[in-house]
């Protein structure tokens, strides 16, 4: 990697002032690595790293941040596409390239390409209006699951339908848009748990994969990680493993890449959603894995070699904090829960109370994963 200032420290650029860019910031700083972040408002949960405060859907904002780093990356995925494609016009280094981050900022994009692949996908279609919609619903059991194409994420943008007025004002905002555009409806799939595979990719195609975790939802946001998942069928874990690959390598991802998974009644494993960064399946992997997937997402956007991502015990269990104390942030709570859980390693996103907000997370790991379990719920429902 050519390096703009010849001191032969890599300069990596975030756009996104969230907690993924502020638990990029400790491995960073291990790695040598400079690392400055592109923040929406002043206060944000990186705001230790945050050089610049400005819009990232502002070209100028974008172009003048890049121009000071030698690789961007991303905290989320909604950079408009048309300024990331111009960023690398000009010669950036972008990760994940925009070619690939597409399938991440659009659904129906990346339904189309996980069908490409010939990944197994729930049955969908693009709908232009509510008789297409309809139609879709009467055709797959009276029941489906709507989902916007681009913004969605923890649960927004997505409804379970089952008349196709329910989403009548998501029709009338892409005609107000002006351009057009689809809903994606997909079969609301019978399953029994989610999982997640995580793998990490660099520019010269080395990489690696996590093992499968098994994610617990909580009113479309994800309250718990596993780690491992718990082998039910030591099978269906091996194709998620497989299927984590082949979209990494099909996709051309640079960094780490999430495969969300449902683990069906019938014993299929069907791709979910994708997100080209790391990813809340991964936070346990701080503690609970030997290269967590902060630093492997540094190692792969900077073409680093990559790091063992094996378990530094059999079990790891990260549970969310959501909402937080009635009063305060995480941190007013931190002697009490401290001294009540020694062994749980607790991360605040120094962000403000309100319900249903991730605020945080704890982790713990141990040789029993039930006894983990326990203490890290324990430990993380004590802040709220």
């Amino acid at each position: 990697m050519a390096l703009a200032d010849g001191s032969g420290i890599i300069r990596i650029g975030v756009i996104g002032g969230g907690q993924l860019a502020r638990m990029m910031v400790p491995p960073a700083v291990n790695l040598g690595l400079r690392i400055s972040v592109l923040a929406e408002t002043e206060g944000s949960s990186a705001d230790r790293a945050a050089d610049r405060v400005g819009d990232y859907r502002d070209p100028e904002t974008v172009y003048s941040f890049a121009e000071t780093v030698d690789v961007i990356t991303f905290d989320h995925e909604h950079v408009p596409p048309a300024i990331l494609r111009e960023l690398e016009a000009r010669g950036v280094s972008v990760h994940p390239k925009p070619d690939a981050l597409q399938f991440a900022q659009d659904k129906i994009l990346m339904r189309e390409k996980l069908t490409e692949l010939g990944v197994p996908v729930p049955a969908w279609a693009a709908v232009a209006n509510e008789l297409e919609l309809q139609s879709f619903i009467d055709s797959h059991g009276g029941r489906a699951v709507a989902k916007t194409a681009r913004g969605g994420y923890d649960g927004k943008g997505v409804r379970v339908i089952s008349r196709a007025d329910e989403v009548r004002d998501w029709f009338t905002a892409l005609a107000e848009d002006g351009n057009g555009g689809h809903l994606l409806v997909e079969e609301l799939v019978d399953f029994v748990r989610e999982l997640s595979q995580l793998v990490a990719r660099r520019p010269s195609g080395e990489a690696k994969a996590w093992p499968v975790v098994e994610t617990i939802q909580r009113d479309g946001v994800c309250a718990e990680v596993l780690a491992p998942a718990p082998v039910q069928h030591q099978a269906t874990l091996e194709e998620a493993a497989r299927i984590g690959m082949i979209v990494a390598e099909g996709v051309g991802v640079t960094g780490v890449l999430a495969v969300e998974m449902f683990e069906t009644a019938d014993g299929r494993v069907l791709v979910n959603e994708l997100a080209m960064r790391p990813h809340n399946s991964g936070h346990f992997s701080i503690e609970g894995s030997v290269t967590s997937q902060f630093e492997q997402h540094l190692r792969a956007v900077a073409d680093l070699p990559l790091g063992d991502t094996a378990m530094t015990a059999p079990a790891a269990v990260m549970v969310n904090v959501l909402g937080g104390p009635a009063e305060g942030p995480m941190p007013v709570r931190y002697a009490s829960v401290l001294a009540a859980h020694p062994s749980a390693k607790v991360h605040s996103y120094d962000k403000l109370p309100r319900p249903g907000r991730k605020v945080g997370h704890v982790t713990v790991t141990g040789a029993d994963l039930e006894t983990v379990r326990a203490e890290a719920r324990a430990a993380a429902d004590a802040f709220n």
